[in-house]
């Protein structure tokens, strides 16, 4: 029997390493120069931590409790507007709401409390915003999740989808200008200082949805999942986990909206389209649908590979090759390629449903010897057996071929090909029964 490392063990490992990407992630944001071409690994690192949010929260929902949501951009949306409106300084707002007459909100929640506690304030003042972004994007879908959680599969990604494209364009519209600036940038908000900031916030964000999925809610979630009809003469109440789910899934999609604007340091309703969802659609299936750690894995890649990777192909120059045919747009091609290759080949993403394991992690580093010492033996016997098929599949076809070519002979010098049945002249009658 294989020995498995214990909780303790485990506990252990996960904090040294979380511990120590902090400390890398900290110490690349403070040491790479801004001019550097690598300053695009902390863009990747900030970027993919927010998408590794928001992928999550949307596999909470599609791939942990079966509902078809498309609504996560629309609530990031949200998320964002919520928390750079409470967030602009006091001072900013004649510029920022220059159409509006300063705008109706006309101070901010980090000023308050920065003045009163200092940098314990401003950091409370940052949090506070961003947590109540969550909890109004909560909110907003309880409500919305009344009518709309009755609907299933396609119906429901029909309903969120068209309620993320009416949150985009109420967000825009001129009457509600005093809050939201209209169809005009919110900038000069509170941001963050250092790319280990979102880094933390999506950690502890994801580290709370695990928690919640291998809960009992958890469980009453895969069982919608897995099927309804079970679950509920299972006694599991389908419309409030349902709701649940819906609702605790989009408060994290909203706070990862805050971190969103945060991160961009500016704001406008435009990007929260249906790009924007199908590219968080496309993280879930690239990581693996029912797995967080394949969402987190998913983001990274994706974020590495849009914006940092594949950059050069747009340029005319990619890993010191020069062509005529690399030229901007091109880097999409390439890209959409790659997506489609991961799809083939990893059908049920490069996760699948599994999460990430120590025990299987040492488990596969001790199998490496071993495997490196048959991979002859293993390709030698691969080869075989596609010989054989390739052989039996021959004689197959070659088989049809001679059957067909003896049935075109037969016909050909007239012979029957079958003999037909004997017809009867006998007529029976068959009585009512019991007669």
């Amino acid at each position: 029997m294989e020995k498995t490392l214990n909780s303790k063990t485990k506990t252990a490992l996960s904090a040294i390493c979380i511990a120590a990407f902090l400390l890398i992630v900290f110490a690349l944001d403070n040491t790479i120069s801004a001019g550097s071409s690598w300053k695009m690994l902390i863009t990747v690192i900030e970027k993919g931590s927010i998408f590794a949010l928001v992928a999550a929260s949307m596999n909470l929902l599609n791939g942990f409790t079966g509902l078809f949501s498309l609504g996560q951009a629309g609530f990031m949306l949200i998320g964002a507007y919520t928390y750079a409106i409470f967030t602009i300084p006091a001072a900013s707002h004649d510029k920022v709401y220059q159409y509006f007459d300063g705008g109706l909100i006309q101070w901010s929640i980090v000023e308050i409390l920065e003045d009163k506690l200092g940098v314990f304030g401003h950091y409370l003042g940052m949090f506070i915003p961003m947590i109540g972004a969550g909890l109004i994007v909560a909110l907003i879908a309880f409500l919305i999740g009344i009518p709309v959680l009755r609907l299933k599969s396609d119906y429901l990604a029909i309903a969120t989808l068209g309620f993320a494209e009416i949150l985009r364009a109420f967000f825009q519209w001129n009457t509600l200008g005093p809050i939201t600036n209209g169809s005009n940038v919110l900038r000069k908000y509170t941001t963050y200082g250092n790319a280990v900031f979102p880094v933390i916030i999506a950690g502890i964000s994801i580290a709370i949805i695990l928690l919640l999925i291998n809960s009992t809610y958890g469980r009453a979630f895969r069982a919608i999942r897995d099927d309804e009809i079970a679950a509920e003469a299972m006694g599991v109440n389908l419309f409030k986990h349902k709701e649940m789910s819906f609702v605790i899934s989009s408060f994290f999609a909203g706070v990862s909206g805050a971190l969103l604007a945060m991160f961009q340091t500016t704001i406008n309703a435009t990007p929260f389209n249906t790009v924007m969802t199908y590219e968080i659609l496309l993280i879930v299936v690239i990581g693996g649908i029912g797995s967080i750690t394949g969402s987190i894995i998913g983001a990274f890649l994706f974020t590495a590979a849009s914006e940092w990777w594949l950059r050069g192909l747009d340029a005319g120059r990619w890993l010191g090759i020069s062509s005529s045919l690399m030229r901007p747009g091109f880097r999409k091609v390439v890209f959409a390629v790659l997506i489609m290759m991961i799809v083939l080949f990893y059908a049920q993403g490069i996760m699948g449903s599994k999460e990430f394991s120590w025990d299987r992690f040492f488990a596969w580093i001790k199998s490496r010897p071993e495997a490196l010492k048959t991979l002859p033996a293993r390709r030698k016997a691969k080869s075989a057996a596609k010989k054989e098929a390739r052989a039996s599949k021959a004689a197959a076809k070659a088989k049809a071929k001679a059957a067909k070519d003896e049935g075109e002979a037969k016909k050909a010098s007239g012979e029957k090909l079958f003999t037909p049945l004997p017809v009867s002249d006998e007529i029976m009658i068959f009585g009512k029964e019991g007669k």
